[in-house]
């Protein structure tokens, strides 16, 4: 099984560098696991429901327009560093790196059932999915008051994300159909999920995660 990671590190090398949020999926080029595709959504069953519970599920029904998926720890976990930025010019680390698991978990899970991996995705080891997102500097990087907006403001992607999620729906469609009957993925749909995946990111970045003030781009691009 050959998997391609050489272009997914120079996209991390580019991003890092402006201090975009970095999603990347490995493509397998070589067959898949059949009999796991088959059976991808069964498979699936026990890890939605930790992701669920967890609140790391990005993906639910309506979660995708209202942007991130709630557990009661994740709802604490924004509000308390909203409230912290806003009064103290303060992002505890902790809180971040908190974060960022939950939000590198439910990325490995939607790759796994978006059909991008056969890896059952793990809650600690990155596997095939990376996510990076930069440790703000608050006093630096951040406006104090922007927190209590930025979910407001990010309403435009909010509806632009819902017509994409259409589009993911029937590349995965496509997807287990071209496995099932060929052993392979597309790569032009694999593309397009990663594509709308890393938007995602970045919006949630910018409205959810608070990690940035700079407005996401209106783009799937790398």
């Amino acid at each position: 099984m050959t998997v391609v990671t050489t272009a997914a590190r120079s996209v991390a090398q580019t991003h890092v560098q402006v201090n975009l949020p970095v999603l990347s999926v490995d493509y397998t080029s070589g067959v898949r696991n059949k009999k796991s595709v088959l059976a991808r959504f069964v498979l699936a069953l026990p890890i939605l429901a930790l992701a669920w519970i967890s609140g790391a599920l990005l993906f639910p029904v309506g979660a995708f327009l209202a942007g991130y998926q709630y557990g009661l720890a994740t709802s604490v976990l924004f509000v308390a560093p909203a409230i912290m930025i806003a009064a103290h010019q303060k992002y505890p680390r902790w809180w971040f790196d908190f974060n960022v698991e939950l939000t590198k978990f439910s990325y490995r899970t939607i790759a796994y059932v978006a059909l991008l991996t056969d890896k059952y995705p793990s809650t600690e080891d990155d596997k095939s999915v990376r996510v990076w997102i930069r440790y703000p500097d608050v006093k630096k990087d951040l406006n104090r008051w922007l927190p209590l907006v930025k979910w407001i403001a990010a309403t435009p992607h909010y509806l632009a994300l819902a017509g994409l999620l259409s589009g993911i729906v029937l590349a995965v469609a496509i997807g287990w159909v071209s496995i099932l009957a060929t052993g392979k993925f597309p790569k032009f749909l694999h593309e397009y999920i990663v594509g709308v995946l890393r938007y995602h990111l970045r919006v949630m970045a910018y409205a959810i995660l608070l990690t940035s003030d700079s407005y996401p781009p209106f783009s799937i691009e790398q």
